[in-house]
């Protein structure tokens, strides 16, 4: 089974950037559609930004625009660059496949936009 560790969460002002990593075990993560989810509190988790295996990203509505989704094959990572954040982008992300996701989930980073 797939682990990945998620991680560049943290605090930041509304208007500022955060770039996410994800980390996983599978060595050949090109070969999956993969995406970062979002859950916040009293939510369900939800889809925000996906990635094929040949390079097209996709987004959510609420995130498009602002984020950006990447993969560096050799280092097995997984990216999301955010920027402009906003209050409503709080949440802990994940990344996983994605439109289902398969892989275990890992713990997740936490993402807070206050000032």
């Amino acid at each position: 089974q797939v682990q990945v560790v998620e991680s560049g969460g943290g605090l930041v002002q509304p208007g500022g950037s955060l770039r996410l990593s994800c980390a996983a075990s599978e060595s050949e993560i090109s070969r999956y559609q993969t995406g970062w989810y979002r859950q916040a509190p009293g939510n369900q988790r939800e889809l925000v930004a996906r990635i094929t295996s040949a390079g097209i990203s996709n987004y959510a509505n609420s995130v498009k625009g602002r984020f950006t989704i990447s993969r560096d094959n050799a280092k097995k990572t997984l990216h999301l660059q955010m920027n402009s954040l906003k209050p409503e982008d709080t949440a802990v992300y994940y990344c996983n496949t994605a439109p289902s996701a398969i892989w275990s989930w890992g713990q997740g980073t936490q993402v807070t936009v206050s000032s």
